[in-house]
């Protein structure tokens, strides 16, 4: 990393353990800057892995590998509670 890089610029894997919390209070967290830090983060993602001359079925199915694991973790209460039940 350059020097006269500020810490406020830095992505998150570059920051050092030691500079999270001063990293951290630098954030916006009011609504509009969760919301563009989302719009980011799927701007990322989509030009990463949608919007390529030559695609593949990787985005796609990362979305939903993703959805996958996130339903089994929504239902697993359920999942678990009919696993002890008897049917005979």
């Amino acid at each position: 990393l350059p020097a006269a890089v500020f810490l406020k610029d830095l992505k998150l894997m570059d920051v050092k353990l030691g500079q999270l919390p001063s990293w951290l209070a630098m954030r916006d967290f009011t609504p509009g800057g969760i919301a563009g830090a989302f719009r980011r983060g799927y701007d990322r993602y989509y030009n990463k892995y949608i919007n390529v001359k030559k695609g593949g079925l990787g985005g796609i199915s990362m979305v939903l590998a993703g959805y996958v694991v996130l339903s089994y973790i929504w239902s697993y209460s359920h999942i678990k509670h009919d696993r002890r039940r008897k049917y005979h």
